[in-house]
């Protein structure tokens, strides 16, 4: 694939992962298996509340093929299948989740050195389609993206946004929600190792006139161990600790509080990833 200007689901995706990925309220528990055939097997178990649930994922790879198979404890069989390169700078997704067959889509991923398309359309009798596109360079884009749904003739999404990439930075602003709202992020790299990074977001609704300001960083204390923070202007405070027990095999404990409300009980969370 081309070093072009990225997807327009990366505007702003640096900022997103640092203030929410990783970021738990629940007990989630993952082991995964590498099969002679080259299939990676991985169950995974979560408890949320008094609910517990699990699915079994199956992914196999084969040149430039790859085959995603995962099911659930309620036998929804998800299936997704992602092919590079049929046409040069190209990866198509075709999609489906059993036993609901309209759940089909096929989408096309178009890389250009300054340019990037993608195209998703749903396979069933009323198919939506989505399409997004970036213009510009790694350093530099400016890209939108609407979704269409052919039945009612009616627009069901619409958003714009540009990103600014430096080399201990990330700048994005997405104008999204059918123009309702606004979100602006900066991260930046605190020393040249990127050891540390620290990130600001905010975003404003224009229909209910509200903000919300957002700050977070993440350190890395050793090769093995981050640690994560985040508060926002509603008094959310969050916190995680993100350790390789041993290698590729992930321990993550995450905690939240309203330090407006500190008589709520504290939401936690943990997950184990296991993998030889």
């Amino acid at each position: 694939m081309s070093k072009g200007p990225g997807l327009f689901s990366d505007i702003g995706k640096k900022a997103k992962d640092l203030l929410t990925r990783d970021y738990i309220s629940d007990q989630k528990f993952s082991v995964s298996t590498y099969s002679d055939a080259g299939v990676v097997l991985t169950s995974t178990a979560v408890k949320k509340g008094g609910l517990s649930t699990g699915d079994i994922a199956a992914l196999y790879k084969y040149k430039n093929v790859t085959f995603d198979v995962k099911v659930d404890t309620e036998s929804n069989i998800s299936t997704i299948v992602t092919l590079n390169e049929i046409v040069p700078s190209t990866k198509t997704i075709a999609s489906v989740k059993i036993p609901d067959h309209n759940s089909g889509k096929l989408e096309v991923q178009y890389f250009h050195d300054h340019a990037t398309l993608t195209t998703a359309v749903a396979l069933n009798q009323n198919p939506f389609v989505d399409v997004s596109a970036t213009i510009g360079t790694p350093s530099i884009a400016f890209g939108a993206e609407a979704g269409y749904d052919t039945t009612s003739g009616n627009f069901t999404k619409y958003a714009a946004g540009i990103s600014v990439t430096k080399p201990d930075s990330f700048a994005s602003i997405i104008l999204g929600d059918k123009g309702d709202s606004i979100r602006a992020s900066y991260v930046h790299h605190l020393d040249q190792f990127k050891k540390s990074a620290a990130v600001g977001e905010i975003t404003r609704r224009f229909s209910t006139n509200e903000n919300t300001f957002t700050v977070g960083g993440s350190y890395a204390i050793d090769h093995l161990t981050v640690v994560k923070g985040k508060l926002n202007n509603n008094g959310k405070l969050g916190a995680l600790l993100q350790h390789e027990i041993i290698p590729k095999s992930l321990l993550t404990i995450s905690g939240e509080i309203d330090t407006k409300a500190l008589d709520r009980i504290p939401k936690f969370g943990l997950s184990v990833a296991l993998k030889p």
